[in-house]
């Protein structure tokens, strides 16, 4: 079972990666208040959690009974990656005091990044999604399973905590250093939406 969990754990955190999601985070945050980017990252992580328990829990039933592959999730996925990407390299940036900064950071605004792109598909995309049913199925016994449950939670922890220590890395990096960094992530995630299309395209054409 150790080896099963150790296994798990390595291909959950990969695919997940906490730890790369900060400057995205930051970038994807600019102009939140560090209350409103608490909420954010509480909110994104809860969310994640709970998609790849139920993935780990019925994920494998449920594309079978509505005839998804697990190669067509990893193509969904990376198209609504590059339109995020698409996004964050030619987003236009314009003056703005900070009243205004207040007022473009509803709640409303709040709970949708939160949910999109940071849960979905940032969190809990199609690589953790599949690795997640992939891990479950391989389960030796039901403690086992219960305990890949665990580990979920453990790398959505990790997240979190990511999260909460990107604002002091936002203040130390500056304006002109959200801007340098925003675009060249962009690029970096335009790049790995094409490799999600190209590796689902492949995972279909020799299936």
């Amino acid at each position: 079972m150790l080896d099963f969990l150790l296994e798990a754990f390595v291909t959950l955190f990969v695919t997940v990666d906490p730890l790369g999601l900060a400057p995205l985070f930051i970038g994807l945050t600019a102009g939140m208040s560090a209350a409103d980017r608490r909420h954010v990252a509480l909110r994104a992580t809860a969310i994640a959690t709970v998609v790849l328990v139920l993935f780990a829990l019925v994920g494998a039933k449920l594309l079978s009974l509505l005839g998804i592959s697990l190669p067509a999730f990893r193509i969904a996925g990376g198209l609504l990656l590059f339109y995020t990407a698409f996004q964050m390299v030619f987003s236009q940036k314009e003056p703005r005091d900070k009243s205004d900064a207040d007022r473009a950071v509803t709640l409303d605004h709040i709970r949708d990044i939160a949910a999109f792109p940071l849960a979905i598909p940032l969190l809990a995309g199609p690589g953790a999604i599949s690795a997640t049913i992939l891990a479950a199925s391989k389960a030796p016994t039901l403690t086992a399973y219960g305990a890949f449950i665990g580990l979920i939670v453990a790398v959505m922890g990790l997240g979190l905590l990511v999260f909460l220590a990107a604002d002091p890395i936002d203040r130390r990096i500056g304006e002109t250093g959200r801007v340098v960094i925003g675009r060249l992530l962009g690029l970096l995630l335009a790049a790995l939406a094409v490799q999600f299309v190209a590796d689902g395209i492949k995972a279909i054409l020799i299936g």
